[in-house]
């Protein structure tokens, strides 16, 4: 396979990066590297090229004016020309777009092979993939990187942010496929905007770091932060991020500033880019750096923070290995952030973190179980979680192991792998299914979930049913329900019903879509505004965070049978539907939702008979499915909620748990009709 990757903003050449070099040259450098590295050490690729724009900047350096530079044997970055070789912030780059797609399209359709799948990174690349698809008909993956809308959101202002938005929402809806590096961006951020459908998002993780494996030179980043420091033995919190505003540097050194214990115990590093003085560098870059020596000023913080000039990629390699010896903490303090490499990195070199709760490092952090969580827009706050890492021994030393351990899952070739899958999905010729004779939904958790022999017990039987359409009835999002299906080795469902029964997709060759026509009949008198606040206001109950609130679910937990019932009590006369379970889980629906009420649409649209209509689960949110469900199995592991169902001709009780359970029940089933 042959892949082009265009990114246009920043300044781009292979390693060593010059990161912060301009106020657009950050981690989206990292990602198109990282992932083009990874896709070229493939068999199955053959050629990766990342295109870029040619930029003459005496400033900048000869680098970047180079047209053509060879990385490896497959990999490679082009550059190319327009009538304006200036450098362009991502703002600035919109008046020569269009002379760069056409260069680009003249360039390619020269060449004797077409790529076969482009991948634009940010939404001025995607407008320049879509001009190409239009021409040469090569289809285009977007990756968003960092959304104006989250921006907005979180009220961080820059100028041109509903252009920006707009942008992007246009990207969203022209891409063949969207790639969200967390769980936040693909299931809150990205479906703020109008055009955003879950069954083109894929939720892929990025690697942790590129380059070579040599060992941190400590002694380097000791020389680098020496000249700042009165006393270089204490503990060092360390902040990396490009010098813009919601990185929210200035905020993290006004935190600092007025904690005197803090001061006392650590000193502050802040690596914000490369800059030759305070005058140097774009709008934004200048503003951040002038805020940034006011605040030094301001708390007088001299010697105990250093905010070095220049580095390269060998001295943040050795600031990370510094910090952790010095049982320090690394921190991302940012308004919000949309997913945060730098946390990655972090855990590679077993530094543990405090990141803000804003964005996609809240993933992160619970992935890797490598520090804490917290609320930058809340100083008090984001401080006393660095503290509490500075003063447990005990705590910062599971963390710094947690994240060295658990980081080794993120790396790239893992991320090559799954964007292969996911780039050969897109391109397979679709395929028609048979028409099926029976129907099959199981929950997932703890359903299919919970054994792996029982799993690989359902995979076998699964394809020895051709006449089997096999699918998921879920409280999971769609994003989480296949990355659990993967885990866990289960076949691609022929649908899938997700969100507690609010929402279903189909499944067309290796292709989903999202069924309209249920939204639209579900959305009948739905209004969670009438009962949102109010249910969240009862005591006992609490919000469930924004990520697992859907268009047609509100989610809460409650444990409280009293706060249970008061809930029910003040939906009671709303056209809405009350599941509670796992004991803790409470979604509110519309009326017309719901697992029972999908499974009927699902199986009225395949022309299935009721009776020939099977359904597994093992808590309360399959209850209104296994309430009609002619043909219901109950897995051994189930939860009490399940309790009133038992007994039933219609239920049968497995005596095995999980998967193995849904097996067992689907052959009695079998026994049964043969009888």
């Amino acid at each position: 396979m042959y892949v082009l990757s265009i990114a246009l903003g920043g300044c781009l050449k292979g390693p060593p990066v010059e990161f912060g070099l301009t106020g657009d040259t950050g981690g989206h450098i990292t990602y198109a590297l990282g992932a083009a590295q990874a896709l070229a050490a493939r068999g199955d690729v053959d050629r990766v090229e990342i295109v870029t724009r040619l930029i003459e900047d005496a400033t900048l350096g000869p680098a970047y004016a180079v047209p053509f530079e060879p990385l490896s044997a497959k990999l490679a970055v082009r550059r190319i020309a327009t009538g304006n070789r200036a450098y362009l912030t991502k703002e600035a780059n919109a008046a020569d777009r269009p002379a760069f797609a056409d260069a680009l399209i003249a360039h390619l359709a020269a060449q004797d092979r077409l790529p076969d799948i482009i991948h634009a990174h940010f939404a001025d690349a995607a407008e320049v993939a879509r001009l190409v698809r239009a021409r040469l008909g090569i289809p285009f993956v977007y990756t968003a990187h960092s959304l104006g809308i989250d921006k907005a959101e979180h009220g961080v202002a820059t100028e041109g942010l509903d252009r920006r938005i707009a942008e992007e929402d246009r990207a969203i809806g022209a891409a063949d496929l969207i790639i969200a590096s967390s769980r936040d961006e693909a299931e809150r951020q990205l479906m703020l905007y109008p055009s955003a459908c879950p069954a083109r998002i894929h939720c892929l993780p990025p690697g942790a770091a590129i380059g070579d494996d040599a060992p941190a030179d400590v002694a380097r980043a000791q020389a680098l932060i020496a000249p700042f420091l009165r006393d270089p033995a204490k503990p060092i919190i360390l902040a990396i991020a490009r010098p813009v505003a919601k990185k929210n540097l200035a905020g993290l050194i006004d935190l600092y500033g007025r904690d005197a214990d803090l001061r006392a115990r650590a000193n502050l590093v802040i690596v914000a880019g490369l800059r030759d003085g305070p005058d140097c560098g774009e709008d934004e870059q200048r503003a951040v750096i002038a805020s940034l020596l006011a605040g030094l000023d301001a708390h007088d913080l001299y010697g105990s923070l250093a905010l070095p000039k220049r580095h390269s990629q060998a001295d943040i390699a050795a600031l990370y290995r510094l910090a952790h010896d010095s049982r320090g903490v690394f921190v991302n303090p940012a308004l919000t952030e949309p997913y945060g490499l730098t946390l990655t990195e972090a855990a590679i070199h077993g530094l543990p973190v405090v990141a803000t709760c804003h964005g996609g490092p809240a993933d992160i952090v619970a992935t890797l179980g490598h520090g804490r969580i917290a609320d930058p827009r809340k100083p008090a706050e984001f401080a006393d979680a660095i503290r509490a890492l500075l003063t447990n021994a005990h705590e910062w030393a599971r963390a710094a192991e947690a994240g060295r351990q658990r980081s080794r899952a993120l790396d790239w070739h893992g991320y090559a792998a799954r964007f292969m899958a996911i780039v050969n999905g897109l391109l397979a010729a679709p395929t028609v299914a048979p028409a099926p004779g029976r129907l099959l939904l199981c929950d997932i958790d703890n359903t299919l979930t919970g054994c792996l022999a029982g799993a690989g017990q359902m995979a076998t039987f699964l394809a020895a049913q051709p006449d089997l359409a096999f699918g998921v009835a879920t409280g999971r999002s769609l994003q989480e329900a296949e990355r659990l299906l993967r885990e866990w080795g289960q076949p691609d469902p022929r649908v899938m019903i997700t969100s507690v029964g609010s929402e279903i997709y189909w499944r067309h060759g290796s292709r989903l879509q999202a069924d309209r026509d249920f939204a639209s009949w579900i959305d009948a008198d739905w209004d969670p505004d009438l009962f949102d606040a109010g249910v969240a206001a009862i005591p006992g109950v609490e919000r469930q965070p924004p990520v697992e609130q859907r268009r047609h679910k509100r989610s809460y937990f409650v444990e409280d049978p009293v706060a249970i019932a008061a809930v029910r009590a003040a939906v009671a006369d709303l056209p809405v539907r009350v599941i509670h379970s796992h004991g803790r889980l409470l979604d509110i629906l519309p009326r017309r939702a719901g697992k029972g009420a999908a499974m009927d649409w699902v199986a009225r649209k395949l022309g299935i008979a009721a009776e020939r209509v099977y359904a597994a689960g093992d808590s309360g949110n399959d209850l209104d499915m296994l309430d009609t469900v002619r043909n219901g199995i109950v897995v051994a592991n189930h939860s009490a909620e399940l309790v009133p169902l038992l007994g039933r001709p219609s239920i049968y009780l497995a005596r095995r748990p999980h998967a193995g359970g849904v097996v067992e029940g689907m052959r009695a089933f079998a026994l049964k009709d043969a009888a």
